[in-house]
């Protein structure tokens, strides 16, 4: 019996409060930054605490623990209120009073409080609006939310941030809507506190529709309402798909003030949807909204999806709905849908491009392999590539070809001393060691040899059947010495004759890659633009040419 009595207490003082101007019953309250606020329980509740000794306490929720409110200049708690002078961003978080015997605490009642950043660039915040749809030609009055200490607190009016025709009542007539009516309208109520004035804002986006347009609306959200005495949501279908979820409650024949519509996920509140699309979360809850059809008033508020995943599916979409006179949970599982077939069109588009696509990467690695030389090439020319800056050579290559035998051609010997040296030096900039030219008579043969391998970036053999000599034997072995073993310096074979047995050359030289032997081919290789400089060019060091 006790306890039924102090139920029958607590929906009386919930019927009461109805009443009281000052206790909204919602738990979930946004408030902007740097404007006055408070939090508070209707009196009727303190009128029946009094009948016994107790104590008010107010509580903030830190790191999952109800920590007491300490009172400074800016947060003052005065037993059923616990006031912001005013609210700051830090302040956002869960709130709870409760009521302390000395024995037991009951707690009174709980809020979460979201401060929401200012926008500098305007007078409102677009995630801190209501939104009320009405009809042209008919009257309507707009109200702002009573925060106010003193009933002389100054209202100033403003449409659009523009002030408009100096209104100052705490309502805001319509005799007659027009569509001109429509607009964002912000109140601002001045508040003197302690020799300083603050400042509490209220924001009504109103949207006048046409004569005429009512079974466009009723159509709009007629899917969405199951029933006037309750609401309805929408059941997710396809993963991966934007999905929204609705939430409209019927209000009645009059427009109930103290009106709370808000989401749940998992017991939790959602993220508010923003206007920047990068920082927008994947799941966000949409403005809250009042509708009229007719002589009917409902409030909606959407639960937008960005991108519908698997886990979705595991979450509990709960919306609450909550007036002076009840209070309604509605739950909503998300279930998969079945996926619906590629267009026509689509699909003969993919099937084309999973074709094309591997002939065009065919032709193109066929490309680089049968121009592999002029691309390479192309490329050092374009970006002047130099490979010989700072590697201590000297030459970029060391000209080795037959001295001591006698040629059955004098057209060997002016290929290594004529042609060779005036392509390479004149037209490509590159700096060959010639033995002949380049060294000083009267020192040691090989030692001379060997500081010009030395020196060389490359070492150019040009073979022919009459190569082998006793010098050139020598010169050969310490290139491969090089080349081989130290790693220093590369070879270069010009098959300046056609050879049919390179078995009079060392066995060592099969070691090195067959594309670095470049074939004469006599007049025809004599162009510069011909395939034997070409490759030539593409076997020496990198060097801008001239």
């Amino acid at each position: 019996l006790r306890k039924m009595t102090l139920m029958i207490f607590f929906l009386m003082f919930i019927i009461e409060s109805a009443t009281e101007k000052l206790c909204p019953l919602r738990t979930s309250i946004d408030v902007l930054e740097g404007e006055y606020f408070f939090l508070c329980y209707p009196e009727s509740m303190q009128e029946h605490f009094q009948k016994e000794a107790y104590t008010i306490n107010w509580y903030k929720e830190h790191a999952g623990k109800q920590q007491l409110i300490k009172e400074t200049h800016r947060i003052v708690s005065q037993m059923n209120f616990l006031e912001f002078w005013p609210a700051e961003l830090s302040d956002s978080g869960n709130y709870s009073v409760t009521r302390s015997n000395g024995k037991q605490n009951f707690t009174i009642q709980k809020w979460t409080l979201n401060v929401l950043e200012r926008n500098k660039s305007s007078c409102f915040n677009k995630n801190h609006l209501t939104t009320e749809i009405k009809n042209a030609g008919t009257g309507h009055s707009l109200k702002c939310s009573d925060l106010s200490v003193n009933e002389n607190d100054s209202v100033t009016w403003y449409k659009d941030c523009r002030n408009y025709e100096d209104e100052k009542e705490r309502e805001l007539d319509f005799k007659t809507l027009t569509v001109q009516h429509s607009g964002i309208y912000t109140c601002k109520i001045l508040i003197r506190h302690e020799g300083r004035i603050y400042h509490s804002t209220n924001t009504i986006k109103l949207e006048v529709k046409e004569v005429g347009r009512d079974e466009e609306i009723e159509t709009e959200i007629g899917m969405k309402l199951v029933q006037e005495s309750s609401w309805s949501s929408r059941v997710v279908l396809c993963l991966g798909k934007e999905e929204i979820l609705n939430c409209t409650g019927f209000l009645g024949y009059y427009m109930q003030e103290d009106v709370s519509l808000y989401w749940l996920i998992n017991q939790t509140f959602p993220e508010k949807c923003t206007d920047i699309p990068e920082k927008e979360p994947s799941i966000c809850e949409e403005e809250f909204k009042k509708l009229q059809l007719g002589n009917k008033f409902y409030v909606t508020r959407l639960l937008r999806i960005k991108k519908v995943t698997a886990k979705d599916m595991d979450h509990n979409f709960t919306c609450m709905f909550q007036t002076d006179e009840r209070t309604q949970i509605k739950k909503v599982k998300l279930k998969k849908g079945n996926t619906r077939d590629l267009p026509v069109h689509m699909f003969t588009t993919g099937m084309i491009l999973s074709v094309l696509f591997p002939c065009v990467a065919v032709a193109a690695v066929f490309v680089c392999v049968v121009f592999r030389v002029d691309l390479v090439l192309f490329y050092r020319n374009i970006c002047r590539r130099d490979e010989t800056a700072g590697d201590g050579k000297e030459y970029d290559a060391f000209v080795s070809y037959l001295k001591d035998c006698i040629s059955p051609s004098e057209e060997e010997r002016e290929f290594a001393l004529k042609i060779l040296p005036r392509i390479l030096e004149e037209n490509f900039g590159y700096k060959l060691c010639i033995f002949e030219r380049d060294v000083s008579p009267g020192g040691a043969v090989v030692d001379d040899i060997h500081s010009c391998i030395d020196k060389s970036r490359r070492l150019i053999i040009i073979l022919s059947q009459n190569y082998i000599s006793d010098r050139a034997i020598y010169e050969l072995e310490s290139g491969l010495h090089k080349a081989l073993v130290e790693r220093k310096t590369k070879i270069i074979l010009i098959e300046y004759m056609p050879i049919s047995d390179y078995n009079f050359l060392p066995e060592s030289l099969s070691l090195l890659p067959s594309k670095r032997v470049v074939k004469w081919k006599k007049d025809k290789s004599l162009p510069l633009n011909s395939r034997f400089w070409k490759n030539l060019r593409y076997l020496m060091p990198a060097k801008p040419t001239k």
